[in-house]
């Protein structure tokens, strides 16, 4: 008995130890992406998810800080080896997290940096699939304010490519930013980004 008690703490003071060396190592890399040092932030993330594979956010953040800093990028190899990896690691977070409306929205912003940087090549194939991941995501998550906000702006984009009007989703990216004042979820780490971005295309609504 006294050796299964003491198997049982020695289990638990492993698991809380490798749990503040995840936490550790995940803040250190959100400072990197802070000091504005992202692909070193992007290194970290990338080493914590090799070591955490049933963890599906270290995963994200690589896949998330990838696909952001290609769009501008004007040299297609450099572009196709950040959106690759940026592929390569939300099909393993998909892989980890099922069904997961905030992987559904970075693989569509994978898409959007393809379209961004040669949209007679890649706007008839990626365009399709933008919409379907955005439904499905919305689907999935009618109240999560980052799903409703990135198809909205993804609307947008279309009716001003065809000309149509924008103030329907106007008045989606307004539903949003009050989802944003009341979205929570517990688990650390868990993505919150997309505020700041919203008020700013409301803004342009209003001007």
């Amino acid at each position: 008995m006294k050796k299964l008690i003491l198997l049982i703490l020695i289990a638990c003071v492993g698991t809380v130890n490798a749990q503040d060396k995840y936490a550790k190592g995940m803040e250190k890399a959100f400072q990197l992406w802070g000091e504005q040092k992202p692909m070193e932030a992007a290194n970290l993330f990338e080493r914590i998810a090799m070591a955490e594979q049933d963890n599906w956010l270290p995963h994200y953040y690589v896949a998330q800080i990838n696909t952001i800093y290609s769009f501008g990028v004007t040299d297609l190899e450099q572009l196709s080896k950040q959106l690759e990896k940026a592929k390569e690691f939300t099909d393993l977070a998909k892989a980890i997290s099922p069904d997961n409306p905030e992987l559904l929205v970075q693989e569509a912003m994978i898409n959007t940096a393809w379209i961004a940087f040669d949209g007679a090549t890649y706007g008839m194939t990626l365009s399709g699939k933008n919409t379907q991941l955005y439904q499905k995501a919305l689907e999935l998550a009618p109240d999560n304010p980052r799903v409703i906000f990135s198809k909205a702006e993804w609307d947008m984009g279309a009716a001003r490519y065809f000309g149509n009007d924008i103030a329907p989703y106007c008045k989606d990216i307004e539903r949003a930013l009050e989802l944003f004042a009341n979205f929570n979820n517990d688990t650390p780490f868990y993505p919150s980004w997309g505020k700041d971005r919203a008020e700013q295309v409301l803004a342009q609504c209003k001007s």
